[in-house]
């Protein structure tokens, strides 16, 4: 168990790191108040999670501590909205629908909604 954990906290350092990075290099072609590098780094992070996981389940390795280490750690620390869209697909692709409308559904109503409860508390 520790294993596993040192491997996902070692990719999630490399994934945060990306996602700073990334982000302020995007900074100053991306002005204005649209949230462009959040968006980019979303989308790629879903984009590299679908394919990383596709070549894991390929070869039958998604229990392999690399996988560990790309999808969870990687991606997870680079934008935990790719694991996010990974789970979802994974249910779409079991036609498990109405799991997957209620944890999209609340996911993102839920999430935004105790984003704003937070502020109000502190503010």
């Amino acid at each position: 168990m520790f294993k596993s954990i040192l491997i996902v906290a070692i990719g999630s350092f490399v994934g945060g790191a990306l996602r700073y990075l990334l982000s302020t290099v995007m900074r100053p072609c991306c002005t204005g108040s649209f949230p462009w590098a959040t968006l980019t780094v979303n989308l790629l992070g879903c984009f590299l999670i679908g394919v990383l996981y596709a070549l894991f389940a390929r070869f039958g390795s998604t229990t392999h501590p690399a996988c560990l280490l790309l999808t969870t750690g990687l991606c997870g620390g680079f934008t935990t909205f790719s694991t996010f869209a990974n789970e979802s697909l994974q249910m779409l692709q079991n036609g498990n629908t109405g799991g997957f409308l209620c944890y999209a559904g609340v996911s993102v109503a839920a999430g935004i909604a105790l984003v704003a409860l937070g502020f109000i508390l502190v503010k």
